[in-house]
């Protein structure tokens, strides 16, 4: 699994980073976590508003971070899928 953490860096995109990381090590899932700071790159996934959050290549939230419910549920659907 690889999760793409899209953003320029602001503190917002640092901590769904960091969530993703520790969401991860906790479920115990085998996902890479990659940080996206290309602008060009972002806008090539469609999203406007960061931190986007993707996960093998489908975007499944952008504009704020999620919360650590949200972001198990995310991993949990994209492991199953």
């Amino acid at each position: 699994m690889n999760v793409k953490i899209l953003g320029t860096g602001c503190a917002n995109c640092k901590r769904a980073k960091s969530l993703a990381a520790d969401v991860i090590k906790e479920l115990g899932i085998e996902a890479s976590v990659e940080e996206v700071t290309d602008i060009q790159t972002i806008m090539g996934y469609g999203v406007m508003s960061t931190p986007g959050i993707v996960i093998d290549e489908k975007v499944v939230g952008y504009g704020g971070v999620p919360s650590r419910a949200q972001f198990i549920q995310f991993l949990q659907e994209a492991n199953a899928a």
